[in-house]
C-alpha cells in the first residue's frame, strides 16, 4: 500500500511533541499507543517512518488533547504579525503626512527619498543578508522583533511553552526561518508603501499641491537628468510625466506651475513609488513565498537525535535470521542456537560488504556474506581495491558494542570516498545478544552522520 504524503505541519507536530516529551513526558498518557504494532518486514525508509511517527502523534494529540497547545504558537505568529503590519500602516500614513505637511508645495525628491529612500536601503541588506545567509539582515527589524519576543518567556516550562519553542524553531531558523520571515518583512514594506501611496492620492485629490525641487551641493543639471531617466520606463508603461521644460519651471523659485505641469508631477510620483517601490517588493514577496514553500518541502527531522532513535526501535523493528561469520573453529556454534537480532532494515541487494576489526563472535544476519574484514593497513588496501571494482552498495559492519573512535571513523570515511555505491551502516552484534545502550547507539549514528551516510542508512539491531 502506498504511503500517504507527509506535510511541513506534520513534521512540526512531530517535532512539537518532541520537545514535549522530553521536558514533560511524564504528563502525557501513552494508553492508545502502547500496544502499537511492529509490522514484520517492514523497509525502514523515511517516508514510512514519518507515516508511522504521524500516527503515533495523532493518537497522543487525541488522548491528552493538546491541539490547543500545537496551534497557539500558529496562532501567536499570526497575531504578531497582523500588528506588525498595522505598525507599517501608521508609519506610512505618517510618513506621507509628515512629508506634505502644511504647504501647499512639495519637494519632489524629499517624497521620494521618504517613501523609496528607506525601502532601497532595507532591499539592498535584504539581498546581502540572503546572498550571505546573515539572518539579522534578510529579515529585518520588525520581524525580527516578532520572532525574537516568544524566546525571552522566562516562565517555567509547560507544554504550551514547549510546543511553542519546537515551533518557533521549525519554522523560524535556518532556511525556513530566513524565508517565513522575509515575507513578513515584504508585507511590512508593501503596506508602508500601499498607505503612504494612497494617503498621498487622497491628498492630490483634495487639494492643489506645486512640485518643487532643487538642490545645493549637486550641479544644476544633475536632478533634472536623474528625473529623465526615471521617469523613462514609465513613459512605455503609458504614464504621464514631467518634460524637460515643466522640470525647469518647476525648479525652487521660478514662479507658479500650471495644471499640465502639476498632473505630470503627480503622476511621475505615483509612478515612481509604483514602480521603484511597489512591484519590487511584489516581486520579492513571490520569490520569498515560494522559496519558503520550496524549503517547507526539503525539511526532514533530525533521525540523529536519540528521540527518534529509540522510537525507531519500537516502531520499524523486523525479523532476520543470522548466522555466525568466521567462527572460532575450537568453538563449536550451532546457528540454530544463536538468538536471531532485530534489524530494522531490509538488507541492500548485491551489497559490497565490508567488516571494520570484527571478531568471532560477531553475528552477521543469513543473507549477508562479509567480503572483507579490516584488522590492519593491509587489508584496508585491499578492501579498497575490491569496493572500487563495483558500483555496488557499500555495506560496512561494525560492532555495536565497542565504541566509535577516530581510527574507525577515518576508516569509513575512506572506505565511503572510494566507493562508487550508496554506503549503509549496519550495527553488529555478539552472538549472545547483548544488549547495547541506547547512548553507545547514539554515538554510532552520530558517527555515521558525521561520515555523510544518511540516518535512513543505518540498520540497527
Amino acid at each position: 500500500m502506498a504511503v500517504k504524503k507527509h506535510t511541513f505541519l506534520d513534521l512540526v507536530r512531530i517535532e512539537q511533541l518532541r520537545n514535549i516529551e522530553a521536558g514533560k513526558g511524564e504528563d502525557l498518557s501513552y494508553a492508545s499507543i502502547a500496544n502499537m504494532d511492529r509490522r514484520a518486514n517492514n523497509d525502514f525508509d523515511y517516508s514510512t517512518f514519518i507515516q508511522r511517527l504521524k500516527i503515533r502523534a495523532r493518537h497522543l494529540i487525541q488522548d491528552n488533547v493538546l491541539i490547543h497547545a500545537l496551534l497557539h504558537p500558529q496562532k501567536q505568529f499570526l497575531r504578531a504579525s497582523r500588528i506588525s503590519l498595522v505598525i507599517a500602516a501608521i508609519l506610512g500614513i505618517l510618513a506621507a503626512g509628515n512629508a506634505v505637511g502644511e504647504s501647499d508645495s512639495l519637494n519632489i525628491y524629499w517624497l521620494l527619498v521618504v517613501l523609496l529612500g528607506f525601502n532601497l536601503l532595507s532591499i539592498l541588506l535584504w539581498i546581502i543578508g540572503i546572498t550571505l545567509n546573515m539572518q539579522g539582515l534578510s529579515a529585518g527589524v520588525a520581524a525580527q522583533l516578532v520572532s525574537w519576543f516568544p524566546y525571552r518567556n522566562k516562565e517555567k516550562d509547560t507544554i504550551e511553552s514547549l510546543a511553542s519553542r519546537a515551533w518557533w524553531q521549525s519554522c523560524l531558523t535556518g532556511r525556513i526561518g530566513k524565508w517565513r520571515i522575509s515575507v513578513l518583512t515584504h508585507k511590512f514594506w508593501l503596506t508602508y508603501l500601499g498607505s503612504g501611496l494612497v494617503i498621498l492620492i487622497l491628498l492630490m485629490i483634495a487639494r492643489q499641491y506645486n512640485f518643487i525641487w532643487g538642490t545645493t551641493l549637486l550641479s544644476e543639471n544633475s536632478l533634472p537628468e536623474f528625473t529623465q531617466f526615471l521617469a523613462r520606463p514609465m513613459a512605455y508603461l503609458g504614464l504621464i510625466t514631467p518634460d524637460i521644460n515643466q522640470i525647469a519651471v518647476s525648479r525652487i523659485g521660478i514662479g507658479a506651475q500650471d495644471a499640465e505641469t502639476r498632473t505630470a508631477w503627480a503622476s511621475f510620483l505615483i509612478g515612481a513609488v509604483l514602480l521603484y517601490g511597489i512591484l519590487p517588493r511584489l516581486a520579492l514577496l513571490a520569490i520569498s513565498t515560494v522559496m519558503q514553500k520550496w524549503a517547507e518541502r526539503k525539511f526532514k527531522l533530525d533521525l540523529y537525535l536519540p528521540y527518534y532513535i529509540e522510537l525507531r526501535q519500537r516502531l520499524m523493528s523486523a525479523d532476520v535470521q543470522t548466522r555466525v561469520i568466521d567462527a572460532d573453529p575450537h568453538e563449536a556454534v550451532k546457528p540454530s542456537n544463536v538468538t536471531p537480532p532485530q534489524v530494522n532494515h531490509t538488507i541492500p541487494l548485491n551489497a559490497q560488504t565490508i567488516g571494520i576489526e570484527l571478531d568471532h563472535q560477531i553475528v552477521w544476519p543469513a543473507s549477508v556474506t562479509c567480503h572483507d574484514n579490516v584488522i590492519d593497513q593491509q587489508s584496508l588496501a585491499d578492501a579498497l581495491k575490491t569496493i572500487k571494482k563495483t558500483n555496488n552498495p557499500l555495506l560496512i559492519g561494525v560492532a555495536a558494542h565497542r565504541l566509535p573512535d577516530r581510527g574507525v571513523q577515518r576508516i569509513i570515511k575512506e572506505l565511503i570516498e572510494n566507493t562508487n555505491g550508496v554506503p549503509w551502516l549496519m550495527l553488529l552484534y555478539k552472538q549472545s545478544a547483548t544488549p547495547v545502550e541506547n547512548a553507545r547507539k547514539l554515538a554510532w549514528f552520530r558517527l555515521a552522520e558525521a561520515c555523510g551516510i544518511s540516518a535512513e542508512h543505518v540498520i540497527t539491531q
